[in-house]
C-alpha cells in the first residue's frame, strides 16, 4: 500500500535536503520516509514546479489517450525513467505513468481510456446501455464498429509514433504546448 504524506511534511523534507547537509537517504530516514527515491522525486518536482509540484491537488487533471501513448512511447524510445518523462512532459505525478504502463500492458490502448472512480450520476442510464452493449448482447454490427474505432486509434497512434521517430525534438516541441493547454482546460 502506498503511504500518503502531508504537504507540510513534503515541504519540510525538500527544504531539509536543500540545506545541503544531508543526502536523500538520510533525509528520508530522518523524516520516516520509506524510500530515498520518494525524497528525490519530491526534490525534482519542487525544483521544476515550486511548491505547486508537491502539494496535493483537490481536482485531478485528466489526460487524453494520445497524450498517455506519447508519454509511454517516449519512455520506450529514450529509455527515460518515469520521473524524467514526467518532468519532460510537465506532469507533477510520475506515479501516474506507472499506472498508465500497467494499464497498457494489461489492456492495450483501450485500457488507457478508462477513467477511475464512480461515474457521475447523470450518466447512469448511458452507462447501463454501454454495459449491455459490451456484454454478450453485442450485435455483429456493434462488434465491427468497436473494432473499427480501435483500429482508427491504432493507426492514429502509429502515425504519431512515426512522426516522433523521424524528428523527436521537433515533434515534442510542436505538441508540448498543446498538451499543457489541454490539461489546463481540463482542470478548470
Amino acid at each position: 500500500m502506498v503511504k500518503k504524506y502531508s504537504d507540510s511534511l513534503k515541504l519540510k523534507v525538500v527544504r531539509d535536503y536543500q540545506e545541503g547537509y544531508l543526502g536523500f537517504r538520510r533525509v528520508a530516514k530522518k523524516h520516516g520516509i520509506q524510500s530515498k527515491s520518494q525524497v528525490e522525486r519530491w526534490v525534482k518536482l519542487y525544483e521544476k514546479f515550486g511548491e505547486e509540484g508537491i502539494i496535493s491537488k483537490k481536482n485531478k487533471e485528466t489526460y487524453s489517450v494520445h497524450f498517455k501513448l506519447d508519454v509511454l512511447s517516449f519512455i520506450k524510445r529514450t529509455g527515460s525513467s518515469e520521473t524524467e518523462a514526467a518532468l519532460h512532459f510537465g506532469l507533477k505525478h510520475p506515479t501516474l505513468i506507472a499506472s498508465w504502463k500497467k494499464a497498457f500492458r494489461e489492456g492495450g490502448a483501450e485500457a488507457l481510456d478508462r477513467s477511475k472512480g464512480r461515474s457521475p450520476m447523470s450518466d447512469t442510464s448511458k452507462n447501463r446501455k454501454n454495459k449491455q452493449i459490451e456484454g454478450k448482447n453485442m450485435t455483429d454490427k456493434q462488434k465491427l464498429e468497436r473494432e473499427n474505432e480501435l483500429l482508427r486509434l491504432e493507426v492514429e497512434y502509429l502515425k504519431k509514433l512515426r512522426a516522433f521517430q523521424m524528428d523527436p525534438e521537433g515533434y515534442l516541441e510542436k505538441h508540448r504546448q498543446r498538451y499543457h493547454s489541454n490539461s489546463k482546460k481540463n482542470s478548470d
